[in-house]
């Protein structure tokens, strides 16, 4: 008997999961995204990732920002005409109000790359590196009214390395994730699947801000790196150009410097060697990867820094 899923997705994130539905075998008979958005310097606009690729591969797509109050009225009343079996989530953006649950046969089942109930809510990623963390994951669980609280049908587990920006994680996840919310959804389809309640204390993710992505080199190595790769590359991590903090700089992915030495150098100072350059925190030092100066284009850090003054330090990012 064929069965009837709806994908609900929005950013480039969840276009792996929308191809992997597909070669499955899996009969997706409509996406729901966000709206188109404006985008670039001309805010031009333009349909989201997913919409873009649904249209690609002619599938019907529904534009609604939210599924709630009258904006989402229309969009349900969609999902009840076709007649659906299973709802699959990732990266919607919206939240799904308990009318809308209860329209597919199956409920709705979300992909979210966390190793639940670790880094509930929007920014999972980002702050699992902030927080230092080695190794992440992405879990397929039920939706529920509450904020990803659902039983959990399976999990994948994911390391982070030192060096790897909270982006390189996401895309990791992204395909992986998006093999196992195939495999699982194929299985819940077919009566298979067994949902476990999830276990353990939960932490929550909530959305970053510009003041989440502000470094201050005063705070320990292990702490600088890990808040540069967890807020790169949204929201930017950033900090002021010194003596004086009167230019801002976004900083790239950044490296553990164990080997480099501090000694008499205060947080903030910047070690410049022939094909490195190091940023000196509180208990050792990180090696940058990219800078991007005020009003320029990211650049090569040893680039960047062969125009500095020699008192050229970092400091902290102002916050408020």
């Amino acid at each position: 008997m064929s069965t009837r899923v709806l994908f609900a997705g929005t950013p480039q994130t969840a276009v792996p999961s929308l191809n992997a539905l597909i070669d499955a075998g899996i009969d997706v008979v409509g996406v729901l995204t966000r709206p188109d958005a404006p985008v670039g310097r001309k805010r031009v606009l333009t349909p989201s990732p997913v919409a873009a690729r649904a249209e690609a591969l002619g599938l019907p797509v529904i534009k609604a920002s939210r599924l709630s109050g009258e904006d989402g009225l229309a969009a349900l009343e969609q999902l009840r005409a076709w007649e659906l079996d299973l709802a699959v989530v990732v990266a919607y953006g919206g939240l799904v109000p308990e009318s809308g649950l209860n329209i597919p046969r199956l409920g709705w089942v979300n992909l979210h790359f966390s190793l639940l109930p670790a880094y509930r809510g929007a920014a999972p990623v980002q702050h699992a590196v902030i927080q230092g963390e080695t190794v992440t994951g992405a879990s397929v669980f039920q939706l529920e009214t509450g904020l990803d609280t659902g039983p959990v049908f399976s999990t994948i587990e994911h390391p982070i390395a030192p060096d790897a920006s909270s982006g390189e994680v996401l895309a990791a996840l992204a395909d992986s994730g998006a093999a196992l919310l195939a495999r699982t959804t194929g299985e819940i389809l077919a009566g298979g699947a067994v949902a476990g309640s999830q276990v353990g204390e939960p932490s929550f993710a909530p959305k970053l801000s510009l003041n989440d992505g502000a470094i201050d080199p005063t705070e320990s190595a292990g702490a600088v790196a890990a808040r540069i790769n967890g807020a790169t590359p949204e929201p930017g991590a950033w900090a002021l150009l010194g003596p004086g903090g009167s230019a801002r700089i976004k900083f790239g992915a950044v490296s553990p410097a164990p080997h480099v030495s501090v000694d008499g150098l205060a947080p903030g100072a910047l070690i410049r060697e022939k094909r490195a350059v190091h940023l000196v925190c509180a208990d050792g030092a990180v090696t940058l990867g990219q800078v991007q100066p005020a009003g320029k284009k990211m650049m090569n850090a040893v680039d960047w820094a062969r125009g500095l003054a020699d008192d050229a330090r970092i400091e902290a990012g102002a916050t408020g």
